[in-house]
């Protein structure tokens, strides 16, 4: 989520409608309704609805079930999983309520509270000073360690996606998902389809994977190192939690720019710790010795950023896409694929 903006042509409703039906299914709501979108978020429109009294934020489908891929924008799971982890200590926004009834505003949606901190963007946090860049970066590592530190059973999560197997599974998906939205033919992409089933690493792990987990879904705190909240959870599921680390530490090996990474940057002269410092912290906080692979890890991520572009990008072409700058994600999903298969490349046997 980012600035805020009018409600973009292809994703306006009917707002009288959406508050006669909040008036009746949620506790407390009185209007007048005044509805704002965020700016960005590639896949699921978000907005802001304010009233005198209170703020909440809305998610919702990008239009009806009927005109989207299978198992795509899957707001119901982001509903459960929210409210299942903050019953277990994870920083997320408290949900209030889901309608999967497309009358009211021609689509599914779900309403959580409004969380006010720092949206932040550019991975150099830019503005920050060093000691508070490192305490960011120590607490980004230190919430998605608690995450995959869930109990799941506890959580009433054991039917939230299916134990083990989890990158075969994945990269089946996602090349199922490239494949549905392919536009023309990437070479990269091809390969990594052909090379990552036969390069999973050995062994297995289960635990509550975020999906997404990176910078700009994290809500800090106005003024201290602290994330509020995180956000934006319709690819979690049950998961391989080094699927979901090694996401986040994508940032370290895309260069600044459209991709918003830091690699290249004076990582000690801006505060920020060293990839293989967080790594450490990481394997600290959850017990680990290490962690071997790690190129099969990245090479699958950028794969898997690239898949999700390409449906950016195809949504787009149809008139789907939530934000404006959907039709760049074409060339930017070429361009990851082809860095995934340089790490691919590159991977131990």
């Amino acid at each position: 989520m980012s600035q805020l903006q009018e409600t973009t042509e292809r994703h306006r409703f009917d707002i009288e409608r959406l508050a006669r039906h909040l008036a009746g299914h949620l506790p407390g709501f009185a209007g007048p309704l005044i509805v704002r979108q965020f700016q960005g978020g590639q896949s699921n429109p978000t907005y802001l609805l304010s009233t005198p009294e209170r703020s909440y934020v809305m998610r919702s489908k990008p239009g009806p079930v009927a005109k989207l891929l299978p198992s795509a924008h899957a707001i119901e799971r982001e509903f459960r999983i929210m409210r299942a982890l903050r019953s277990q200590g994870i920083p997320v926004p408290e949900v209030l309520l889901l309608c999967e009834d497309e009358d009211v505003i021609g689509r599914a949606f779900f309403l959580m509270q409004h969380v006010d901190g720092r949206v932040l963007f550019d991975p150099s946090l830019p503005g920050v000073a060093p000691a508070e860049r490192g305490a960011m970066y120590d607490e980004m590592n230190r919430v998605i360690a608690a995450l995959h530190g869930v109990d799941v059973a506890v959580a009433g999560l054991s039917d939230f996606g299916r134990a083990g197997n989890y990158f075969e599974r994945q990269i089946g998906r996602w090349s199922k998902q490239f494949r549905a939205s392919e536009t023309e033919a990437i070479a990269a992409m091809d390969r990594l389809i052909d090379w990552l089933p036969a390069h999973v690493p050995p062994g297995d792990e289960t635990t509550v994977v975020h999906g997404d987990f990176r910078l700009d879904n994290l809500i800090f705190h106005p003024t201290e190192a602290r994330v509020l909240a995180v956000i934006d959870w319709e690819l979690s599921t049950l998961g391989h939690p080094l699927a979901d680390f090694s996401y986040l530490c994508m940032s370290w090996h895309i260069p600044p720019g459209a991709f918003r990474g830091i690699a290249g940057l004076d990582l000690a002269a801006l505060g920020i710790p060293a990839e293989d410092e967080f790594i450490r912290r990481y394997c600290s906080r959850t017990g680990r010795s290490g962690i071997s692979h790690w190129n099969f890890y990245l090479a699958y991520n950028l794969f898997r950023i690239a898949a999700i572009l390409q449906g950016v990008y195809k949504r787009a072409l149809d008139g789907m896409a939530s934000a404006d700058n959907a039709l760049a994600a074409g060339a930017n999903a070429k361009a990851l694929a082809e860095i995934g298969w340089r790490y691919a490349a590159k991977a131990e046997p």
